[in-house]
């Protein structure tokens, strides 16, 4: 049978057009290159790691080396006495520490107090506290001579919380009889290289509760 002439005995098929055309994008190259290059990483930081555990091997067991050779140098004797003379220090540190030195405190009252009053008895002792208390009698010429001395106490602060009672005027010669009681600073009795130090060291040289009096011309 023949073909009508309208229809062609062939043909060639059209290119399809740019807007039609589709691409599929191949990822497996470029992720085993990323695989790679994580296991390269991987096997430089293992074998580092190794490195410098070595090293650190090495250089323990040469200290160690070092510190058998510096141990088996020491000499027994020569240790045993740079601690009994750390004791001997530390003892002595103590003692002085602990130490009451009233010297200050007899110095104080020769600066601070006219020489119009004069005390005719001084008892020191310590309390269950530990805080040391002055108790004693004397005469003043006057009362102002008496009121400056309780004014120089004050300012001085060595002396605390003094209190003057018992006070009797004569009617002879106008002079003032007294007793005193306070107490004093740590500081003024403590057995220190300067006065008033930085360094407060409980004053305990006397066991609590003892004193010591004496009676002054």
């Amino acid at each position: 049978m023949a073909l009508p002439p309208t229809i062609p005995t062939s043909f060639v098929p059209h290119e399809a057009s740019a807007s039609t055309r589709r691409f599929r994008a191949d990822y497996s190259g470029a992720f085993g290159f990323f695989a790679y290059g994580v296991l390269v990483i991987v096997f430089v930081l293992a074998i580092g790691v190794f490195l410098y555990g070595r090293i650190l091997v090495a250089t323990q067991s040469a200290k160690d080396t070092e510190l058998a050779k510096a141990e088996a140098g020491v000499d027994p004797t020569t240790v045993e006495n740079f601690v009994r003379l750390h004791n001997r220090l530390a003892s002595g540190e103590t003692l002085l520490g602990n130490h009451v030195a009233f010297s200050r405190f007899f110095t104080l009252l020769q600066t601070v107090m006219p020489t119009t009053v004069r005390f005719s008895s001084l008892h020191l002792w310590f309390d269950s506290t530990g805080t040391a208390n002055v108790e004693g009698t004397g005469v003043a010429k006057s009362f102002n001579a008496l009121a400056a001395a309780s004014a120089d106490f004050a300012a001085d602060g060595g002396i605390k919380n003094a209190i003057f009672s018992n006070i009797v005027v004569s009617s002879k010669n106008n002079a003032v009889s007294f007793a005193l009681a306070a107490t004093l600073d740590p500081k003024l009795i403590a057995f220190l290289p300067t006065a008033y130090a930085s360094t407060t060291v409980p004053a305990s040289g006397l066991p609590q509760g003892s004193s010591a009096s004496t009676t002054l011309p």
